[in-house]
């Protein structure tokens, strides 16, 4: 099977829809292609993930100390995100990859404005944000694994598993969040997924593991 053909036959067997219920929108073919060209680059910013994915569990175990359940789970979270972290380095040295300082993509900064900026609303925002982050993680890795075969393909066919556990942790926590609160969760849910198929689905000019649909 030709490259091409790899890529056309992973986009379709996520169908005409995404892989997770939480997403507006499927990874577009064009990002698949893109990825499987630029591995090094694909490579050196999912490491940059894995470590923005723990410090984020990290700064929310601070913010939200007195939550213990919340910092359990964050807990957890981060560990297995370092574990990760490790992994892609581990990958990236046998390819002879070498770590370079990239410029952040607009996804997750994007995304961020969303957050309200006082409390409750705020941590309920949050939890939702990360559920997105990791939702569109988890469906990339899936249309991923297929199409770029290799080593590559089998870290990311193994991450799949975790991803799709983190984005439960984190809207599980942001309804429990919002029923403590006695506010509604699912309009907020909505506006989340509405800007995130935007983001994922329009033209972005940088590439990377959460950019949009390549020039």
């Amino acid at each position: 099977m030709t490259a091409t053909a790899a890529v056309a036959a992973a986009h379709q067997s996520s169908g005409t829809r995404s892989a997770h219920s939480l997403l507006k929108a499927p990874t577009p073919a064009d990002w698949i292609a893109r990825a499987c060209a630029e591995t090094e680059a694909l490579l050196i910013d999912h490491a940059n993930c894995e470590k923005k994915a723990a410090s984020t569990a990290l700064s929310l175990m601070f913010a939200y100390a007195e939550d213990l359940e919340l910092t359990a789970k964050m807990s957890r979270l981060a560990r297995e995100e370092l574990r990760h972290y490790e992994q892609v380095i581990k990958l990236m040295k046998a390819r002879a990859v070498v770590p370079r300082r990239l410029a952040p993509g607009r996804y997750a900064e994007r995304l961020r404005r969303l957050v309200a900026k006082s409390e409750p609303q705020r941590e309920v925002d949050l939890m939702i944000c990360g559920a997105f982050i990791e939702a569109r993680s988890c469906e990339r890795f899936a249309a991923l694994a297929p199409a770029i075969g290799g080593p590559i393909g089998e870290l990311f066919q193994g991450l799949h598993n975790a991803e799709a556990r983190h984005y439960r942790v984190y809207l599980d926590l942001a309804r429990r969040a919002a029923h403590r609160a006695g506010i509604g969760v699912s309009p907020r849910v909505e506006e989340f997924a509405v800007l995130e198929a935007e983001l994922i689905t329009s033209r972005d000019e940088v590439f990377r593991f959460h950019s949009g649909t390549p020039p």
